[in-house]
């Protein structure tokens, strides 16, 4: 126990137990280790939940965050302010937090009014520029960040610019075991007499396990009596995603090894008491992982701690640890050369006792106790450092400095309109219209939807039941021998038409695009990526520049997947220059557009050059797209100042009057989509404003006043007539809604999680 520090209130905030991961384990011990060393200390936790009703914690759990809910992070943050809590510690790890790369945790952080501890259980030599941009601001936010290796220090500071003096070492706790012979724990388990290998904590197939099994043959033909234990449950994300399939593997391959009965498997998540003794029982400890960037590793401390001898690809944080005679590094993917280890380790006593007693007395001082204190020492510097910087901060904002209020995202429509062959096209009121059928243009739309709600953390089993079958129609709406799609299909599963329109191909392409970047799909991804290589081609041939534009988008997605793909950067190349070349040929200084007529989903034109001008560094190309966004947003607005689409009765010919009427809700939506773009691509906050205008046209601020978007089915009505709202609820128009509502979330997460303070 320590003398008493100045810190009086600490909250964690991170997973905690009971949630089965490692970041939770770690959290609890800290928390427990804390408050055990300081008595006077008030731990309190604040959990990242990834369900829905968390789970049974213990008392000191005082708020809860539900993981994808950015709105939770910054209620969390208001606690955290009003109950004087002195020091954040935050367990940063990027698959906790919800929002792109974690960021939503960026939110609450920002508000936070005292002192942040940030310890890093990952440091990426080589981030996405997502996870880049949140760890620069994570750095910039924290008042101290710890590492638990050196190499993770040298990271930060070469990666991310980190300030030296603001990073402390602080090794991986362990708990505090007495130093024991093997044999002791052996009996418990059964395995008294044989040598035990040993591989704990949750399976997934980045640990490698795989190169163990292959080496137990030539371990068993010396040591027959060697069993192998592997000590885990599935990673739940894992099994959320693909069952026990790699566990199954596991065990196939054992057996067609013939080591299965050398290998015992054991599927569960154990306490930590249990686990030391299992720990206490292994001879030597594996860690077989597979590529050397990973900085912590809790089960590598555990058992070098607890003295194991242990065998280890020199992944970080083993080549740290394993030196001077205190483990085995053995390379990469090498089931001989961790044969060869093992083999030698078991011959050896001697030396094999050496290498524990030398990790066992290095432990000594990364037993929790100890790491408890030093954790109190880096609380104690951040709160003088913040004191000495200073920190500005208001308890209460203004209207104005709040983001905007958005309408829940509600899906019961679309599911409505949705059967086994994929979305109707039409409602009548708010019943789907069987007798108009399907089309491509709204399955693809539909599976933009579902692939920008995952993106947003908004998935859902049910949700992926349907992206599924919207992908499977535009698979069977591929005509393979000439790479078009057909749109329009009878309820009957015919189809009316050989060949879709232009239009109908740039929404297909667009969809897989969208599909093509999202990682993680698996085999869904790769017919995504092969439906869209086989339509690709014939968009060079389009005429259409509403194509031109959806498939332009749809080329961008793809090419942040796959960027060196040739034939797809050479067709955006001739697209782009399509459309600049349209513009030249009709645009004046007072008629500054693309065609003729502004007619339709009119806004995708600009967005496009936005999109591809600040992709390709074309700045010619972007203040094309700029320019024609500004006017066409002059053209759209009322007099009143609301958004006014241009009317689809009759358009808006050059040189003659402008329909007013009937405003579609597929332009509100394509002009809330290029305002983010121009957002983006310039970070004037004014488009932000001109797509929440474009937006609100949705909930009633139109010329009529009246709501399109209908909040009790989640619908949204076919458009605005002269005189009142179509009550029909087609898919086009309700796609529309929530399209505008899924990038309208996506931008206030960004501008939460990321906007920068006054003066920087």
């Amino acid at each position: 126990m320590q003398e008493p520090s100045v810190i009086r209130k600490v909250a964690f905030l991170a997973d905690y137990l009971p949630r089965k991961c490692g970041i939770a384990t770690f959290t609890t011990d800290l928390r427990c280790s804390v408050a055990a060393e300081f008595p006077a200390m008030q731990c309190m936790v604040v959990p990242v939940n990834d369900r829905e009703g968390g789970y049974e914690y213990p008392p000191e759990v005082r708020f809860e965050i539900a993981e994808q809910d950015l709105p939770s992070y910054l209620r969390a943050a208001d606690f955290l302010n009003i109950t004087d809590v002195d020091v954040a510690c935050v367990e940063h790890e990027f698959g906790i937090f919800g929002g792109p790369a974690g960021s939503h945790v960026l939110a609450l952080l920002r508000e936070l009014r005292m002192p942040i501890v940030t310890t890093l259980h990952t440091v990426l030599r080589e981030p996405n520029a997502e996870q880049r941009r949140v760890m620069r601001e994570l750095i910039r936010l924290s008042t101290r960040l710890v590492v638990m290796a050196e190499r993770g220090g040298e990271l930060l500071r070469e990666v991310y610019k980190a300030p030296a003096a603001k990073i402390d070492l602080i090794p991986h706790g362990i708990p505090n075991m007495p130093f024991a012979d093997p044999n002791y724990f052996k009996d418990e388990f059964g395995v008294a007499g044989k040598q035990v290998l040993l591989t704990f904590g949750l399976l997934s197939p980045n640990k490698g396990i795989e190169f163990a099994l292959r080496a137990l043959p030539d371990i068993i033909r010396e040591f027959p009596d060697a069993v192998y234990i592997v000590l885990g449950q599935t990673h739940p994300n894992l099994l959320r995603d693909e069952g026990e399939a790699y566990r199954l593997s596991l065990e196939r391959l054992a057996k067609d090894l013939s080591v299965q009965k050398n290998v015992v498997f054991f599927n569960r998540f154990v306490e930590m008491e249990e686990l030391m003794r299992f720990i206490g029982a292994a001879d030597i400890y594996l860690t077989p992982y597979l590529t050397e960037s990973q900085i912590t590793s809790g089960t590598l401390a555990y058992a070098f701690g607890a003295g194991n001898a242990v065998v280890s690809t020199p992944y970080w944080h083993a080549a740290e640890l394993l030196t001077a005679e205190r483990g085995k590094l053995v390379p990469f993917r090498d089931a001989a050369a961790i044969a060869g280890a093992v083999v030698e380790l078991l011959r050896d006593e001697p030396l094999r006792h050496t290498m524990r007693k030398n990790a066992y007395k290095l432990g000594r001082d990364m037993v929790w106790s100890r790491v408890a204190q030093l954790y109190v020492k880096s609380f104690e510097q951040a709160r003088h450092d913040h004191s000495f910087v200073g920190r500005k901060s208001s308890p209460i904002k203004t209207l104005d400095e709040q983001p905007g209020q958005l309408p829940e995202m509600k899906l019961d429509h679309l599911f409505r309109m949705s059967d086994s062959t994929g979305i109707f096209q039409h409602a009548s009121f708010t019943v789907p219209n069987f007798h108009e059928g399907y089309c491509t243009d709204d399955n693809a739309r539909a599976l933009v939807l579902a692939m920008m709600l995952q993106r947003l953390g908004q998935g859902s089993p049910r949700l992926g039941e349907r992206a599924a079958t919207y992908a499977a129609f535009l698979n069977h709406a591929m005509d393979r021998k000439h790479g078009r799609f057909r749109n329009f299909m009878s309820f009957d599963r015919r189809w009316l038409e050989d060949v879709g329109s232009e239009d109908c191909q740039g929404h297909a392409l667009w969809a897989l695009g969208l599909c093509v970047a999202q990682a993680g799909q698996g085999s869904f991804q790769r017919l995504a990526a092969q439906l869209f290589e086989q339509a690709l081609p014939v968009a060079a041939g389009f005429t259409s520049p509403r194509a031109w534009a959806f498939t332009l988008i749809g080329i961008d997605e793809y090419l942040r997947r796959l960027s060196g793909d040739r034939r797809a950067n050479q067709i955006r190349e001739s697209l782009t220059a399509k459309l600049m070349q349209r513009y030249a040929d009709a645009a004046t200084a007072e008629w500054e557009w693309f065609e003729e007529m502004v007619s339709y989903t009119n806004a995708k034109l600009p967005h496009a050059l936005i999109l591809s001008g600040r992709c390709m560094n074309d700045a010619t190309m972007l203040e094309t797209g700029l320019k024609s966004l500004r006017w066409l947003m002059k053209v759209q607005t009322s007099d009143a100042g609301s958004f006014r689409p241009i009317g689809s009765n009759g358009f808006y010919p050059r040189g003659k009057e402008r329909a007013l009427f009937d405003q579609q809700p597929i332009e509100a939506q394509a002009t809330v989509s290029a305002c983010i773009e121009a957002y983006h691509a310039t970070s004037d906050m004014a488009w932000v404003a001109e797509a929440r205008r474009a937006f609100e046209w949705f909930l009633g601020r139109n010329d009529l006043g009246l709501a399109l978007y209908d909040s009790g089915t989640g619908g949204c009505r076919d458009g605005l007539h002269v005189d009142r709202v179509s009550e029909n609820q087609g898919a086009e128009s309700t796609l529309a809604f929530l399209l505008a509502l899924a990038e309208m979330q996506a931008l206030q997460n960004t501008l939460t999680s990321f906007k920068e303070p006054p003066g920087e």
